[in-house]
């Protein structure tokens, strides 16, 4: 099976990497951004650090980018994703300048 991932930029930088894995996803910092010093959290439940995140889900911050209601189901028409398939609408849904583009 084909794994997704998307690139996540804070202010217009490149700070990390969310995964799908086989047991669920992974958001790790990448190590160039950390060691910046003004390298600033994705969001308060993903503070800075080197060891990955690791969840069964979708983590609520990145779940929380994802449309609901009719905006929802504009996206699952025009990209024809699923709405229980989470990674596929973060990617479809949240690609501005990059696949996942925060702090813009």
């Amino acid at each position: 099976m084909a794994f997704r991932s998307g690139q996540v930029f804070v202010d217009s930088r490149l700070a990390g990497i969310v995964r799908e894995t086989d047991t669920g996803y992974r958001f790790e910092y990448l190590p160039g951004y950390l060691a910046s010093a003004d390298a600033t959290p994705a969001s308060l439940t993903l503070p800075l650090r080197a060891e990955p995140y690791i969840s069964k889900v979708l983590f609520p911050f990145f779940d929380g980018l994802i449309p609901e209601g009719w905006l929802l189901a504009v996206a699952e028409r025009t990209w024809k994703v699923d709405a229980r398939d989470r990674m596929g609408l973060l990617l479809a849904c949240c690609w501005p300048a990059a696949p996942i583009a925060l702090g813009m």
